[in-house]
């Protein structure tokens, strides 16, 4: 999907590691709620109270998951699932565009 209808958007953008990560809360008439954002090069680490779905629009990362010992590639097209009440890590190796979904339990 590249385009959302029917949306409220959060003016305030969240902001992570000193900006170089920056979202913006996009919430939808059923209360689903995503978060559309930039990354830029550098290595993170996120924690997640909901499972979320991370679509990766463009761009270049490798993703560490919880529970593992190796790093997965992953580029603009591709898309990745953090489970509830995790932890993550990413190295990101150019300018990320992101799609956040929190899904429900």
């Amino acid at each position: 999907m590249s385009q959302f209808e029917n949306v409220s958007i959060t003016k305030k953008a969240n902001v992570y590691f000193d900006g170089k990560v920056t979202s913006r809360k996009v919430t939808f008439a059923d209360g689903s709620v995503k978060t559309l954002g930039i990354m830029l090069p550098g290595e993170y680490e996120f924690a997640t109270d909901a499972a979320e779905l991370m679509e990766i629009a463009a761009g270049d990362l490798e993703i560490l998951l919880p529970g593992s010992d190796s790093w997965q590639k992953v580029v603009g097209g591709e898309s990745f699932n953090v489970p509830a009440n995790a932890s993550f890590k990413l190295k990101i190796y150019q300018v990320t565009d992101y799609c956040c979904s929190y899904l429900a339990a």
